[in-house]
C-alpha cells in the first residue's frame, strides 16, 4: 500500500530514541523527509544522520521552549522546501502519586508535556494547508489512569481535549488532527516503569496476561502506525484516539 508520504515533510519532536524516532524512521521509510527533535543538539544530530542527512536533520530544541514551535516549521521549509505536518511526542512525566508529586514536577510536566504540546500543535495549524495533519503521542491514560503516573493522569486526557476541539476547528480547512494513544510498549521508558515494582519480570508478565496479544508491543509497531496517521492514507481519520496497545483498551 502506498501511504502518499514521498517528499512530504514533517516535524517530529522528542525523536532521538523510542516512540518518536520510530515514527520518524516509519515516515522516512516510505518517502518522507524529517525534523527531528530532542532536548540536546547532540543527539538530535545523531538520530538524524542515522536516517539519512538527505531525508532528515536534527535540531536542539526544547517542547517547553515558546520558540520553539515556530522554529521547528521555518526550518522544514528552509531544508525541505514544504511542511505537511506533526507529530508532538515528548518524554512522560515524573512517576508518581497525588500525594508524592511537587508542585515542581506538576508545572515543568505542564509546560512541556501540555502547554508545549499546545503551542506546537497550534503553530502547526497555522502554517498548515489542506491535506495537512497533527498527531499527539498521547497514552492509554486518556481513558484508563495508570497507576502511579498521577501527572501524566492529569495532563494526557487535557491534552485528548484540546485534539478534539482542535480538529473542529481546522477541519474545515481539511487538516487533521489525531491522538495516538501507546499501551505497553517495549521502550526505555516501559523499562524504567516495570523496574519500579519489587519483581520487574513479574510485573511484566502480570501486564502481558492483561494485553490480549500476550506480548509489549515494538517501537516499530507503534511507528508504522503513526506513519499511516500521518499519511494521505488516512485521510478521512481526524478527531479520534486511536489505541496502539495490543487490545488492552477495547472497550473504548
Amino acid at each position: 500500500m502506498d501511504l502518499g508520504l514521498k517528499d512530504r515533510v514533517y516535524v517530529v519532536t522528542g525523536a532521538t530514541r523510542g516512540l518518536g524516532y520510530a515514527s520518524a524512521a516509519a515516515l522516512v521509510a516510505d518517502g518522507a523527509k524529517v525534523v527531528i527533535t530532542g532536548r540536546e543538539e547532540k543527539a538530535a544530530a545523531e538520530a538524524a544522520a542515522s536516517l539519512g542527512a538527505d531525508h532528515a536533520v536534527g535540531v536542539g530544541a526544547d517542547n517547553a521552549d515558546p520558540a520553539a514551535a515556530q522554529r521547528l516549521v521555518d526550518t522544514a521549509r528552509e531544508r525541505f522546501g514544504r511542511f505537511d505536518g506533526i507529530l508532538v511526542s515528548v518524554g512522560g512525566p515524573a512517576p508518581g502519586s497525588a500525594a508524592s508529586n511537587t508542585d515542581e514536577q506538576w508545572q515543568a510536566a505542564f509546560d512541556s508535556v501540555f502547554l508545549g504540546a499546545v503551542r506546537l500543535a497550534r503553530t502547526a495549524a497555522a502554517e498548515l494547508g489542506e491535506g495537512g495533519a497533527i498527531a499527539f503521542v498521547l497514552s492509554g491514560s486518556v481513558y484508563e489512569p495508570i497507576g502511579g503516573l498521577t501527572i501524566s493522569n492529569g495532563l494526557r486526557p487535557g491534552l485528548a481535549g484540546f485534539a478534539k476541539s482542535l480538529a473542529d476547528e481546522v477541519g474545515p480547512r481539511g487538516i487533521r488532527v489525531l491522538g495516538l494513544l501507546p499501551g505497553r510498549i517495549a521502550t526505555d521508558r516501559m523499562r524504567q516503569l516495570d523496574g519500579l515494582a519489587p519483581d520487574p519480570e513479574a510485573a511484566r508478565s502480570a501486564n502481558e496476561s492483561r494485553i490480549p496479544l500476550r506480548r509489549y508491543g515494538t517501537p516499530e509497531e507503534f511507528g508504522r502506525v503513526a506513519a499511516f496517521a500521518l499519511s494521505p492514507a488516512a485521510s478521512y481519520l481526524t478527531g479520534v484516539m486511536l489505541p496502539v496497545d495490543g487490545g488492552a483498551l477495547r472497550g473504548f
